[in-house]
């Protein structure tokens, strides 16, 4: 089985120049990368990443059950977000990590802050550094966050923040047709769902951040390594990735890795643990890592969707199987990303932390989220 690299909680604070590298130093080169195999998800066969088309003429819902059960991740096509969109939100992208070092540096994110630019944030935890760099932020302050890469504004600063708000603006309508999809998929009938949103109001509350990621291209891709296998901690997450591929998820049973395709116009959506504990296990988290290419840059942006920090998250009595107790206790996000980081420094398996053990019923606010 997978398990988790344990964490050294050794950081690097100084920038590293990727377009004058010539060779992959040991600070980048990481062991074990090629324990299991890697198939290619684009290529028929039991190992095809699946897709699924919101607006095909197949029932999209029972695509997503299966996806989300068997793989915890799909392809979603017929979203709906305009092809010359997402192209305009690439190119923003690309630019703003072309800016100088002294630029990105301004907005270098410090220990503990949240947003900013740098490092992956869990690369915090790895003695190895990873052959990235990303930007995280918060749409809800898009524009005061962005203001430390350019702080005297202009049109640079105007045409990125305007292209990202018009991105948030589809992206966050898109999350709310694919929870609809995804409840649904628990095999609920349209007034169940509606009951759902009513009592519970998940998307109602829903959050986003967006992370923007750059891998440079890199002259020995075989040590180095994008970003660390991980789950994300939210509710699910969309990656808008550039035609280069290099995500890819981890499949059990033989071990192995599959290759995401790049698929134009495509989104990859991953399941993340709080959705994990919301379906009570029945559609899955799933880990990933993003690997790198010798010849080409890579850019993705992942939309990651989540709670607001004060609502407890437990399984949906819809999802638990009558007579049955919910399999994991109550959590917020902050509490989660705590027993996460615990989790890190062990090697353990932060879901099975906030796991039920035996016949436990953590409490009063089990089966369900409250804000």
């Amino acid at each position: 089985l997978f398990s988790m690299p344990t964490a050294s909680h050794l950081q690097n604070p100084h920038y590293f120049d990727f377009r004058a590298a010539r060779r992959v130093p040991e600070s980048h080169a990481w062991p074990g990368l090629h324990d299991h195999p890697v198939v290619n998800g684009g290529a028929p066969g039991p190992d095809t990443v699946p897709v699924v088309d919101m607006h095909g003429v197949d029932d999209p819902a029972a695509a997503v059950a299966r996806a989300a059960e068997q793989w915890g991740a799909f392809l979603l096509t017929g979203h709906g977000v305009a092809p010359g969109l997402l192209a305009r939100v690439e190119d923003a992208v690309a630019r703003m990590f072309a800016l100088p070092a002294a630029d990105k540096l301004r907005a270098v994110r410090r220990p503990g802050d949240a947003c900013g630019y740098g490092s992956p944030p869990i690369s915090s935890f790895f003695s190895k550094s990873m052959w990235s760099e990303g930007y995280t932020f918060s749409p809800a302050s898009l524009r005061a966050e962005l203001r430390k890469l350019w702080p005297k504004a202009g049109d640079d600063y105007a045409n990125f923040c305007e292209v990202m708000e018009e991105f948030h603006k589809e992206m966050r309508a898109l999350a709310d047709k694919l929870l609809q999809l995804f409840l649904k998929a628990l095999g609920l009938s349209d007034e169940q769902v509606s009951a759902v949103e009513a009592e519970r109001k998940i998307g109602e509350t829903m959050t986003a951040t967006m992370h923007l990621n750059w891998y440079p291209r890199c002259p020995d891709p075989q040590r180095a390594l994008g970003l660390i296998a991980h789950t994300d901690s939210g509710f699910f997450t969309f990656v808008l990735q550039s035609l280069v591929p290099g995500l890819q998820l981890f499949r059990p049973g033989p071990d192995r890795w599959v290759a995401v395709p790049a698929v134009p116009g495509a989104f990859v959506v991953n399941v993340g643990d709080l959705f994990h504990i919301l379906t009570n296990g029945r559609f899955h988290s799933v880990y990933h890592r993003a690997v790198v290419n010798r010849d080409l840059d890579r850019i993705s942006l992942g939309y990651f969707v989540g709670p607001p920090p004060h609502a407890k998250v437990a399984p949906l009595p819809e999802a638990v199987p009558p007579g049955r107790k919910p399999a994991y206790r109550a959590v917020t996000w902050p509490e989660y990303m705590g027993v996460r980081n615990k989790a890190f420094t062990t090697g353990a398996s932060a879901l099975k932390l906030v796991a039920v053990v035996g016949d436990s019923d953590d409490s009063a606010d089990a089966c369900r989220l409250v804000s």
